[in-house]
């Protein structure tokens, strides 16, 4: 098969898988909203929490601010999806949609190196309070989609399809 024929190919199973993902469930209609890349339809987000090192109340005082910034330009720098962040005193919760070809953790990796190195440049007093800013762990769990009964359905009508 040749590459542009492969390439229809790919373009008309990701257009199937579009039109078929929609759940029904008792009468009711769920759908999900999809993005893609060149080979993987998706719908990936995540809710994330993160906190400084030693949980200190350190994210204030224009800190909370500029945090906001650098994860906004991290994220659209990433191509992921920033639904909705914020930032308290002492953790930040973030929730987004990441290509799982990327993966999640590689935009926490981001997220947390960069505002670590430009929030103790522009703030010296966090390099006296911390020996770095963020700890190495976070949480993360996926959030979205349909409810696993749902999904459960779907998969076992596909039979009768």
């Amino acid at each position: 098969m040749g590459s542009s024929r492969l390439a229809f190919a790919r373009r008309a199973v990701l257009l199937v898988l579009y039109r078929h993902l929609v759940y029904n469930h008792d009468m009711s209609q769920y759908t999900i909203s999809y993005k893609s890349n060149n080979n993987v339809v998706y719908s990936c987000k995540y809710h994330v929490v993160w906190c400084p090192k030693y949980c200190r109340s350190v994210l204030v005082n224009g800190v909370d601010v500029r945090l906001k910034e650098i994860i906004q330009d991290v994220c659209t720098e990433c191509r992921a999806e920033l639904i909705e962040l914020e930032v308290m005193p002492e953790h930040v919760h973030l929730l987004g949609e990441v290509d799982p070809q990327y993966g999640i953790h590689r935009l926490v990796r981001a997220i947390k190196g960069r505002s670590s190195r430009l929030l103790r440049q522009e703030y010296p007093w966090l390099k006296s309070r911390l020996p770095t800013l963020w700890t190495n762990s976070y949480f993360v769990s996926t959030v979205g989609g349909a409810p696993l009964e749902v999904v459960k359905q779907y998969i076992e009508n596909q039979k009768r399809v």
